[in-house]
C-alpha cells in the first residue's frame, strides 16, 4: 500500500490535549471575568493577578496541537496546495465569519447600540479583518499558519536530516524575539508599524516555535512520545517549580521592572516560554496515560465525554463568549461580596465549561448548525452533486 494511502493510527492522547487546553482557556477567562467584578485593592483580586501567569500556557498548547495535527494529516502524503488552502480557509473561515456576525449582533442588541446597517457592517468588516475581540486572535494566527504551511512542509522534507537543527534555530529565534518584546519593544515607538507587528500577539511569528515543535513531534512521534514517557518525572517536577516561579516573575515585573499590570501579565516573556514547554510536555504525558488506560480502567462516561469534547473543541473556543457573557451577567446580578465571588470560581468554571460544551454538542448534532463549529452536516458541494444526479 502506498505511503499516502496508509491508514493513520488514531492518537487518543490528542483528544485529551484538545479538551485540557480548551478547558484551560475557559478557566483563564473565567478568572478574568471574576477579577473584573472584584475591588482592585482586594486580596482576592491580588491573588488572581499573581496566579494569572500560570494559566496562560493554554494558548501555546493550542498552537502546538495545531502544528501537530496539521503535520499528522499532511506530511506523509503529497500536499496539493490549492486544495489545502481551499479546504482549510473554508473550514475555519465560515465558522469564523459566522461567529463574528452573531457575537457582534448579540452585543449590539444587548447594549441597545444599533446605529444603522452601515455602521454595523463597518464594525463587522473590522472585526473579521482584525480579529481583535471575542478571543478571535487564534483564528487570525491559524490562517497565517495555513498560508505558510506548504513552505514549512517543504522545509522539513528538503532538510530531512536536519530536523533537530530546524527545531534548534526556531528555539533560539523564539527566545531572542521574546527578550526583544519584553526588554526592547517597550522603548520603541510602534505607532506607525504594520498591524501584525504592532499587535504582535496576533502574529504568527511569536508562536512559531510551538508550530515547529508540533511539526517535529508529528514527524518523530514515537521518539517524541518515548522522550515524554522517560522524562515525565523531570517534566512534572519542572512544571510545578516553574508554576510557582510565575509568582516570582510577577513580583519581578511589578517591583523590579515596574511594569504595568498588563505588561506584567503578558504571556510573551522568556520565562513563560520555558514554563509553557514544561507544562505542555506534562499535559502530553497525561494524554498518553489516558490513551493507555482508556480501554481498561477508565469509566466509559469519561471516555465518551473526552471523545465528544475533542470533536467540538473548536466550537467551544469560538462560542466561549456566549457562556462567559451569560455567567458575567449572573455574577453582576448577584452582587455578592468579593470573597463569595472568589469562592464561587470553581462552580462558575464548571458551569461555563458544561454550557459551552453542550452548546457546541448541540451544533454538532443538529443540522444545519454544524457549520458553526467547523463540522457541517451538509456540504454545498455534496448537495450540488446530488442535484446533478437527480437531473440526469
Amino acid at each position: 500500500m502506498a505511503e499516502g494511502k496508509q491508514k493513520r493510527k488514531y492518537l487518543y492522547e490528542v483528544d485529551v490535549l484538545r479538551l485540557i487546553f480548551i478547558t484551560g482557556v475557559l478557566l483563564n477567562h473565567t478568572t478574568t471575568m471574576v477579577g473584573n467584578e472584584l475591588a482592585t485593592a482586594s486580596w482576592e483580586s491580588g491573588f488572581l493577578n499573581m496566579t494569572h501567569l500560570s494559566l496562560h500556557f493554554t494558548r501555546m498548547g493550542f498552537m502546538f496541537i495545531t502544528g501537530l495535527v496539521l503535520f499528522l494529516q499532511h506530511y506523509h502524503k503529497e500536499l496539493h496546495v490549492w486544495s489545502f488552502w481551499k479546504k482549510r480557509f473554508l473550514g475555519v473561515g465560515i465558522p469564523y465569519v459566522s461567529w463574528c456576525f452573531l457575537l457582534l449582533m448579540g452585543e449590539t442588541l444587548q447594549q441597545n447600540a444599533w446605529s444603522g446597517a452601515g455602521n454595523f457592517l463597518a464594525d463587522l468588516v473590522h472585526l473579521i479583518t482584525h480579529g481583535d475581540d471575542y478571543y478571535m486572535y487564534y483564528i487570525i494566527v491559524t490562517m497565517q499558519l495555513y498560508v505558510v504551511f506548504p513552505i514549512l512542509v517543504w522545509l522539513f522534507k528538503k532538510f530531512s536530516n536536519k530536523h533537530n537543527l530546524i527545531l534548534g534555530i526556531s528555539f533560539v529565534f523564539q527566545i531572542v524575539l521574546l527578550f526583544f518584546i519584553k526588554y526592547g519593544l517597550p522603548h520603541i515607538d510602534t505607532s506607525n508599524w504594520p498591524y501584525l507587528m504592532k499587535n504582535y500577539g496576533f502574529s504568527l511569528l511569536v508562536y512559531q516555535f510551538y508550530f515547529v515543535l508540533g511539526a517535529f513531534a508529528s514527524i518523530h512521534y514515537e521518539a517524541f512520545k518515548g522522550f515524554i514517557e522517560r522524562k515525565h518525572r523531570l517534566i512534572g517536577w519542572g512544571t510545578l517549580i516553574l508554576a510557582l516561579g510565575t509568582l516570582v516573575e510577577f513580583y519581578y515585573n511589578q517591583h523590579v521592572l515596574h511594569l504595568s499590570l498588563t505588561k506584567t501579565l503578558e504571556i510573551h516573556q522568556p520565562y513563560i516560554f520555558i514554563y509553557d514547554l514544561f507544562i505542555i510536555g506534562f499535559v502530553i504525558w497525561i494524554g498518553l496515560q489516558y490513551a493507555k488506560y482508556r480501554e481498561n480502567g477508565l469509566p466509559q462516561w469519561l471516555v465518551k465525554f473526552v471523545s465528544i469534547g475533542a470533536k467540538v473543541g473548536f466550537g467551544m473556543y469560538l462560542g466561549q463568549t456566549v457562556a462567559l457573557t451569560i455567567m458575567a451577567g449572573v455574577l453582576s446580578a448577584l452582587d455578592i461580596a468579593d470573597i463569595a465571588n472568589f469562592m464561587l470560581i470553581p462552580v462558575m468554571f464548571i458551569i461555563i465549561v458544561l454550557m459551552d460544551y453542550y452548546m457546541s454538542y448541540f451544533f454538532y448534532k443538529i443540522p444545519p448548525f454544524g457549520f458553526l463549529i467547523g463540522r457541517p452536516q451538509w456540504h454545498v458541494t455534496n448537495l450540488w452533486k446530488k442535484r446533478e444526479k437527480l437531473t440526469i
